[in-house]
């Protein structure tokens, strides 16, 4: 689907995505996709992952890692791309995409999984995967 077709104007009279009902349960109103059910929890292709809802670059593929948790885990964002918000549980922090503000998972530091000791857990579903090496500016 060309990106023409898959635009829409939102309240804020900024372009989204158009979002299947599920895509929205977790982008929009900040669900959860079940453990192990995501396309990239096992996807290991050199590329970018954007967001799924407004398409800015978040991740590089150099970052990603199988943490063994059921999500797709990330040790590091594009500077600028992602933030951290405290999680109304009271004891995570969310993720979110800083363009647009979507949910994108929770970040964990403190289980010395990389070198740089930071799991960010991103649901399949609030990104979408490109095969190119750089963002484009």
């Amino acid at each position: 689907m060309s990106l023409e077709l898959s635009r829409k104007v939102d309240d804020d009279a900024r372009t989204f995505n158009i979002l299947t009902p599920e895509e929205e349960r977790i982008i929009v109103h900040k669900g959860t996709e079940p453990p192990g059910t995501g396309k990239y929890n096992k996807f290991f292709r050199e590329g970018i992952y954007r967001c799924k809802r407004c398409n800015t670059p978040l991740f590089k593929s150099d970052t990603k890692f199988d943490s063994g948790c059921g999500w797709p885990s990330f040790d590091d964002a594009i500077p600028g791309a992602v933030k951290e918000i405290p999680d109304p549980d009271g004891r995570r922090m969310e993720i979110v995409c800083a363009a647009c503000g979507g949910h994108l998972g929770h970040v964990f530091r403190g289980e010395h999984k990389t070198p740089k000791d930071t799991r960010m857990c991103v649901n399949s579903l609030s990104i979408d995967f490109n095969p190119e090496k750089e963002p484009k500016k």
